[in-house]
């Protein structure tokens, strides 16, 4: 391995390393406006220039040039300096002075640079240039007059999204970063590039003009519009959360999240409970106090047995609170329980059947996949992102057995029912000797798979086509389940499940509308058609008045996640625990709490006061708790049942709209406009809100 010096400290790296790649090991900072370490090289801001020796008597880009033998770098010698304050007066003739009114301002890599490493005065006395602003939708506002021409933008759009729709024109004066056809990225990812650009180019548009950095109070928090858990920086002002950005987990999310996970924010704001409801003798909902409504409960349960009583669990709930309502639903003799709103058909008894077992990182290892029932675009937009990063990087072979989508990488499409997975299983499809020769193959198993009438025969194909072609060695599991909800894991993990003799969620939707089920507690369960419930007594916990809230006879106001401290499990069975931002609105309270204050009322009190203890029972359910911020590996066992698969019924997707899937989004304004601009098809400039 080459051996250089730089600034006088010896250091050996590998080959292939830029100079700027080794100058970071050391510590030592070298400013920079293209180069970004997830996107290819660029080198064309000239801001990372440095003294090279041996070599042309010139400073040269350390972002693009490898290291040699024997080489000698001084990142601070007159020359660096100089070359620097040139290029930064370069930077700047054309640049607007908009720092009053900048979005960017306080958080601008060209203010820190201009003041760490430029000149205190310019020379250029000619007019500015300015730049037509351009369209990119309703997440990306764009002022390019400020546009340094760093080309992150462009790069993200076309490597990591896979949407290659930005690119530059001109030469010269006369370049322009631009889309161009005029409309909208398309793409869940479009957000990020607001995080990348160095300059107030592009901002967040319905961010914009609301706050400043340093007005903001800042937490670091998990979230749950999905089932990834992306690692997010919730930034608050008084009672208000105003923006979510990603917080860097290479494990996880990398450095990027979802444009529903950045914007669905002001969902919070809207139609939210905020106080106890109690509906009336005249069928209409009336705001009640916490212990009117929790009479009304503890009288219309009173002598009601356990088997008629039951829990069904939403998609954003904790895991706090579903063992809390696990534990009440238990002391009155209830094992009517389920967490799988859509009827997930996999085994709660074995971990493996219901896991990413490869992890998300290990996506980036794995040499061929399978996906069967499922769009990852959608699903999982940063997890797709990932296997883009591994197809790009060659020998990676995918093939999808479901609806044929654009998921940003080449794929062969295999067909869309369960006759080609059965053929698969058999090894009489081409597909099945690619995964049996490949060293570590993948298969992800879809929720919209898995959710069908013979989704558990649809598990055990997928268990065998892991067996058959040994993707379970080796210190490797290549067997992998999506989930779309947050809650899902944790819910399996802590058996939030039917017990013995229990209900699943159709059992218990059915045995309403039957009139064998007398009362429903749903926590945050918004997903299911308040009519079929009957005329069963309904308790709906949550913090939005969503579908769950319109059929309640009792509304008891919930904390949504920005709101509290609470656990949640990712899809690869990552426990992670999100923090408190903002308190929840008026008589709000976090969930666990208030089915520790209804305990009390009914005399089945829960044996836990703190959430420390609440946490600890957590952790006697299943030790998996116990290791926050680590994937703890599951048992390999057999799982799913022997059977014959409805070929006839093609693999449906559990995701009709990515922008509007669960009670915050519904209630988002932005995921709103986002909705009518992409799934509707409403893509072109508007005026108005665009503007």
């Amino acid at each position: 391995m080459p051996k250089l010096t730089i600034d006088g400290i010896e250091i050996e790296v590998e080959p292939g390393t830029t100079i700027l790649q080794a100058a970071e090991r050391l510590g030592i900072e070298i400013p920079r406006f293209c180069y970004h370490e997830r996107l290819s090289i660029a080198g064309n801001c000239r801001m990372c220039l440095v003294e090279v020796q041996p070599g042309p008597p010139k400073p040269a880009a350390s972002c693009a040039m490898p290291v040699a033998e024997g080489m000698t770098v001084k990142t601070n010698s007159p020359m660096a300096l100089k070359a620097r304050k040139g290029v930064m007066e370069f930077l700047l003739i054309n640049h607007p002075l908009d720092c009053p009114i900048c979005d960017q301002g306080g958080e601008c890599d060209l203010q820190d640079q201009a003041i760490a490493f430029g000149a205190d005065k310019s020379r250029y006395a000619e007019a500015k240039r300015a730049v037509t602003d351009k369209y990119l939708g309703p997440l990306v506002k764009t002022e390019m007059t400020r546009c340094i021409h760093c080309t992150r933008c462009i790069r993200f759009a076309t490597e990591v999204a896979g949407v290659p729709e930005l690119g530059a024109t001109g030469r010269g004066e006369h370049m322009e970063v631009t889309n161009y056809v005029e409309h909208a990225l398309h793409s869940e990812l479009s957000g990020n590039i607001v995080d990348l650009c160095p300059v107030g180019a592009l901002t967040n548009k319905p961010y914009s003009f609301h706050a400043r950095p340093w007005e903001l109070k800042k937490t670091e928090s998990i979230d749950v519009f999905d089932a990834v858990g992306s690692n997010i920086r919730i930034d608050s002002r008084g009672p208000q959360v105003m923006r979510v950005l990603p917080r860097v987990n290479d494990d996880v999310n990398e450095e990027w999240i979802s444009d529903k996970t950045r914007q669905a924010v002001d969902g919070l704001l809207y139609r939210r409970l905020d106080t106890p409801y109690v509906r009336g003798a005249d069928g209409k909902l009336k705001p009640a106090t916490w212990n009117e409504a929790f009479k009304a409960i503890a009288d219309r349960i009173q002598g009601v047995p356990g088997s008629r009583m039951a829990a069904i669990a939403g998609d954003l709930a904790d895991c706090e609170s579903m063992m809390a309502l696990k534990d009440l639903m238990t002391a009155f003799g209830s094992t009517n329980l389920d967490c799988r709103q859509d009827g997930m058909k996999v085994d709660p008894a074995i971990r493996a059947s219901y896991l990413f077992n490869s992890t998300i990182a290990g996506i980036e290892e794995a040499d061929a996949l399978l996906i069967v029932g499922a769009n990852p675009r959608w699903e999982a937009a940063v997890l797709n992102a990932r296997i883009r990063k591994r197809w790009l990087a060659g020998g990676f072979k995918v093939a999808l057995v479901g609806q044929a989508v654009d998921l940003t990488y080449g794929y062969e499409h295999l067909g869309t029912n369960p006759q080609t997975l059965q053929e698969v299983v058999d090894g009489s499809h081409p597909f099945a000797a690619v995964l049996k020769d490949a060293k570590r193959p993948m298969i992800i198993v879809g929720s919209g798979a898995l959710m069908r009438d013979d989704g558990d025969v649809v598990l055990g194909a997928c268990w065998k086509i892991a067996q058959a072609t040994g993707m379970v060695a080796d210190g490797w599991n290549g067997f992998n389940v999506l989930h779309t909800a947050a809650s899902r894991v944790g819910g399996l993990d802590l058996g939030f499940v039917p017990g013995e003799g229990g209900r699943d969620t159709r059992a218990i939707v059915e045995g309403a509308a039957k009139g064998e089920i007398d009362v429903v507690w749903l926590l945050g369960a918004d997903e299911i058609a308040g009519e079929r419930l009957g005329k069963a007594f309904v308790v709906y916990q949550g913090h939005h008045g969503d579908r769950g809230a319109h059929r309640a006879d009792v509304i008891l106001p919930g904390a949504a996640y920005t709101e509290k401290n609470a656990t949640w499990v990712n899809t690869e069975g990552r426990v992670q625990r999100g923090r408190l931002a903002v308190f929840p609105p008026g008589e709000a309270r976090e969930d666990w709490t208030i089915l520790r204050a209804f305990s009390d009322v009914v005399g089945k009190t829960l044996p836990y006061n703190s959430l420390a203890q609440l946490r600890d029972r957590l952790t006697a359910a299943n030790p998996v708790f116990g290791a926050v911020d680590r994937v703890v590996p599951a048992e390999w066992r057999a799982f799913g049942i022997d059977g014959v698969m409805n070929t006839s019924k093609a693999f449906a997707l559990p995701i009709e709209n990515f922008y509007m899937t669960d009670a915050i989004s519904r209630a988002s304004r932005t995921m709103a406009e986002c909705t009518d601009v992409y799934i509707n098809g409403n893509d072109q400039k508007k005026t108005g809100t665009h503007d």
